[in-house]
């Protein structure tokens, strides 16, 4: 205070000769001054309605006056601030407000009356800077710096998801990365799946008819799944980018080269490093590399483009973007293993942390590694470190750099990897994956652990044999045939010009033999089943004297069964009976029919008028049997006067498979020599009886390989003819009504 002006400083700011944030009034000095802190917001007196850039609420004043006469209110609006002045005289008063010890503004008061003013604003190095003006811009970086409207500092510049492209446009420039079961997404959050489902990993809503999926599978344990394939959805077209760098077009394979070619709007090119598949869609770039370990999805475009998807936010829900209809069945399934021993997790975390070490460091500001540090240990602290897992996580973050032009020199010498695809041009089927077969070794195709537990759970190479009417087969799986160092082309069945055939998609291996070629199978009996009997061997040369491989025997057979006993009655105005036999998978009809000819032309039907005494020739006959190695024997036939076989009176026609030699009207044709058969007699009535008759015979099947052929007497005298060693029988039965 002095006689001449009165001064009010901040901060530290005692004067204004030493530069300080002062407010000066010149013309009337004071004796005495006092001062308040009102801590509310009821002394604003009208600071607001004055003083329209005053957008925060009032905070608290800090009330100044001298000599009753002069009066300053210092109002707080956060980070705005503003200034009351007053007078209770009649003289006109002039406050000034400096900055750094430089006048920004003046401010006017007489004759009892207010005046108002802003004093907001922002400070940078030492400079102050009004609310509104823009401090420093570089166009070439668009990164700027403002003191807003409210007097705050802002700096503003391309978001996480964008870089600038110069003149101060921003442009969305985002990269996800797929690799192993873990998604790192464009904003460097990281997400892993746990089961073996297809996923959403890229769409956008202003390209509704594009979207980008993901497959994963499991490999060596049911526990742990990787990224299996990458489709891309376009247009109704699906372009599947898979293992070995193999690409489909829905279902038909492509041929790539390195030169772009175009398939329904995306560019397609493959060298030794991966597949790539790139597109422009409303605005939007898209580039999808995959290697058969990683995808990694690039998008350029429009600044503040949706991101969709596991990419676009990987800590979203996996089940809102799991897509079921596109995956395999139960695959949520979870699948628990015991811990693998042999892992040890600290030289893992150590050879992980390399993302850290030079040449990496050189990406870190660019690309965080932490999110492919923590998937790199936590896949090669559970999973074995094969197939090249070892540089997989790498590899990723050595290519995601890339993409932001990091070249990351020398970075492949210091790790021992290599930048090309593992198992490039090998492919394998959906239930295999390729694989070393020695660390640093050849490639071959594995089983997947889930789909080799069920045949590892039997103890078994494939699956069970499938029995036909006139074939049988036996399929072996590929992988596991290798995994026991099986080669399938040194296999063969009895026969060894029979060999198994195998499909150049799934890797699997059949072996079958059939009526035409039965491949040296074995047909035995027993009981009431015919077995068909083949083996699976492994072939030796004749001038080997020892071997030191696992020698292979797999017998497969299937069993035909006769017929139950069936007993069907027809009367005169039908003129046969039909069986249809079902014995185990074996199918066959046996039919029992009469006929008035010789040449069984005439069938008897229910206008044929039958007389007694009159010649009728009955057939027996299957269809569904071979010939070559099975043979129908009729053992014997009667009649009876009721419907049971086993009913009197009973009258013998065929006894041991040979004419009842006290009916010289019986006569038994072809009986043993093929699947058919036939006998007449004359056609006679139950003496004292005018009832029914019913005819019934009893058969067998007899393997070809026996005699089959009944021996019977020349003459009158019977003697038994000698039966084969299979013993199964069956009967059939027709009705006559008199």
């Amino acid at each position: 205070m002095t006689s001449g002006y009165l001064t009010i400083c901040f901060n530290g700011f005692f004067s204004p000769e030493t530069g300080g944030d002062c407010l000066v009034q010149r013309s009337r000095g004071a004796q005495r001054f006092e001062f308040f802190i009102n801590p509310g917001n009821s002394l604003d007196y009208g600071a607001r309605e004055n003083l329209p850039t005053i957008q925060n609420s009032l905070q608290c004043t800090v009330a100044i006056g001298f000599d009753s006469i002069i009066g300053f209110l210092l109002n707080n609006y956060g980070t705005q601030a503003a200034l009351v002045f007053f007078t209770y005289s009649s003289d006109t008063l002039v406050c000034d407000v400096q900055v750094g010890g430089t006048t920004v503004k003046r401010v006017n008061t007489t004759s009892y009356t207010q005046a108002f003013a802003d004093l907001s604003g922002c400070r940078d190095s030492g400079e102050m800077y009004p609310p509104g003006t823009v401090i420093s811009s570089d166009p070439e970086t668009c990164l700027s710096l403002t003191c807003n409207e409210t007097a705050v500092l802002h700096t503003s510049s391309c978001g996480p998801l964008e870089r600038c492209q110069g003149n101060n446009i921003c442009v969305l420039d985002a990269t996800c990365t797929v690799t192993g079961p873990t998604i790192v997404d464009v904003r460097g959050q990281m997400n892993s799946i746990q089961d073996r489902c297809a996923y959403s990993l890229f769409s956008t809503p202003s390209l509704p008819d594009f979207q980008i999926l993901g497959y994963f599978k499991d490999q060596r344990r049911t526990d742990v799944s990787f990224v299996d394939s990458v489709t891309l959805r376009v247009d109704g077209h699906d372009i599947h980018l898979e293992q070995g760098g193999r690409v489909q077009l829905d279902d038909s394979t492509l041929t790539l080269s390195s030169s772009p070619q175009p398939v329904h709007g995306v560019q397609l090119s493959k060298d030794q490093t991966g597949v790539t598949a790139k597109l422009s869609l409303s605005n939007l770039t898209i580039s999808v590399f995959f290697d058969g370990d990683t995808a990694q999805i690039r998008l350029e475009g429009p600044a503040g483009s949706s991101v969709e998807g596991l990419c676009g936010n990987s800590s979203r829900s996996l089940s809102d973007l799991r897509l079921s209809e596109y995956s395999s069945t139960s695959c949520e399934m979870q699948y628990r293993e015991p811990a693998d021993s042999t892992i040890n997790c600290t030289s893992v975390t150590e050879r992980c942390n390399l993302l850290k070490e030079a040449p990496f460091s050189s990406c870190n500001s660019d690309i965080d590694p932490e999110p492919y540090i923590t998937a790199c240990t936590n896949t090669l602290c559970k999973y074995p470190a094969v197939d090249g897992l070892d540089c997989q996580f790498l590899k990723a973050y050595a290519r995601a750099c890339s993409l932001h032009n990091h070249t990351l020199d020398g970075w492949t010498s210091k790790t021992g990897c290599s930048s090309e695809a593992f198992c490039q041009d090998r492919t394998c089927s959906d239930h295999e994956f390729c694989g070393e077969k020695t660390v640093g070794g050849d490639t071959r195709c594995f089983c997947r652990a889930i789909f080799a537990s069920k045949y590892q759970a039997n103890n078994s190479l494939g699956d069970p044999t499938v029995c036909k009417e006139n074939s049988a087969s036996l399929t072996l799986v590929g992988c596991l045939l290798e995994d026991k160092d099986i080669d399938y082309s040194a296999l063969h069945l009895n026969d060894p010009t029979c060999r198994g055939q195998v499909d150049e998609l799934t890797h699997m291996v059949t072996f079958s033999f059939n009526s035409s070629n039965s491949c040296g199978t074995e047909v035995t009996t027993n009981n009431s089943q015919v077995i068909y009997k083949n083996t699976i061997m492994t072939q030796n040369s004749s001038s080997d004297i020892i071997t030191r491989h696992d020698q292979i025997y797999i017998d497969f057979s299937c069993i035909q069964t006769q017929p139950d006993i069936k007993t069907e009655t027809f009367r005169i105005r039908d003129s046969s009976v039909i069986q249809h036999i079902t014995s185990g998978v074996w199918d066959y009809t046996l039919t029992m029919q009469s006929f008035t000819s010789a040449g069984r032309t005439q069938a008897v039907d229910f206008s044929t008028e039958v007389q007694l005494d009159q010649k009728i020739w009955v057939e027996l006959k299957t269809d569904g049997l071979d010939g070559d190695v099975v043979i129908v024997v009729t053992d014997s036939c009667w009649a009876t006067g009721q419907a049971s076989p086993d009913s009197t009176p009973r009258y013998d026609l065929i006894i041991n498979g040979c004419a009842n030699p006290a009916d010289q009207t019986v006569q038994v044709e072809d009986n043993g020599l093929g699947t058919s058969n036939y006998f007449s007699f004359n056609m006679f009535q139950f003496t004292g009886s005018s009832g029914d008759v019913y005819l019934h015979c009893k058969l067998h099947l007899c393997p070809k390989q026996n005699n089959c052929v009944p021996t019977c007497p020349a003459a009158a005298h019977r003697r038994r003819y000698a039966r084969s060693r299979y013993e199964g029988e069956a009967f059939i039965s027709m009705a006559w009504t008199h």
